[in-house]
């Protein structure tokens, strides 16, 4: 089997990571590999923003249980030290998808490299929020932007997964 194909069999969502900042050079290479998505009509809608700073972490964090109405003490990213958070421009018939594409190249990249990740939704709730507003005009990031997801990235501090098994039924060939 190739690598790829073995990537995107065993490719799992992990969900308890090593405080270990990614080193710089794995994380470029995760987000050189969103960039290379495939996005409708090549508009490459899709932008990341990539948090390593501990303090803004936290924020983002604490806004992500907000919106989920988790107690306080909850952490929805895990202990990974890196969020990718993925935003796509709304005036794009497909930023979603661009996103979904951006955030599904990320997640095989980090596999391909030894890393963990695991895509957490809310972002779209988060940018939409004064909270997000905020953030977006922080980083001088101007236009109409909808939130896509969250890639949480990290060394696992788990065994990944068993993958469930495949639903029957969902492939027809004509």
């Amino acid at each position: 089997m190739n690598e790829t194909m073995k990537n995107i069999l065993e490719r799992r969502s992990i969900r308890k990571y090593k405080p270990d900042m990614v080193e710089k050079e794995l994380l470029d290479q995760v987000i050189e590999a969103g960039l290379y998505a495939a996005t409708g009509h090549g508009k490459q809608s899709s932008v990341i923003i990539a948090v390593t700073d501990k303090e803004f972490r936290h924020e983002l964090s604490e806004e992500n249980r907000k919106i989920e109405g988790w107690k306080e003490g909850i952490d929805p990213f895990y202990g990974a030290p890196v969020v990718l958070l993925v935003i796509a421009n709304r005036e794009s018939p497909n930023a979603v998808y661009d996103g979904a594409a951006t955030l599904t190249n990320m997640m095989l990249a980090a596999k391909a490299l030894g890393l963990g990740s695991c895509w957490v939704h809310r972002a779209k709730q988060e940018i939409d929020s004064e909270f997000g507003k905020k953030l977006l005009s922080r980083l001088h990031i101007s236009g109409d932007y909808e939130g896509v997801g969250h890639l949480l990235l990290g060394y696992p501090d788990c065994e990944p997964p068993k993958a469930a098994k495949r639903k029957p039924d969902r492939v027809y060939y004509v």
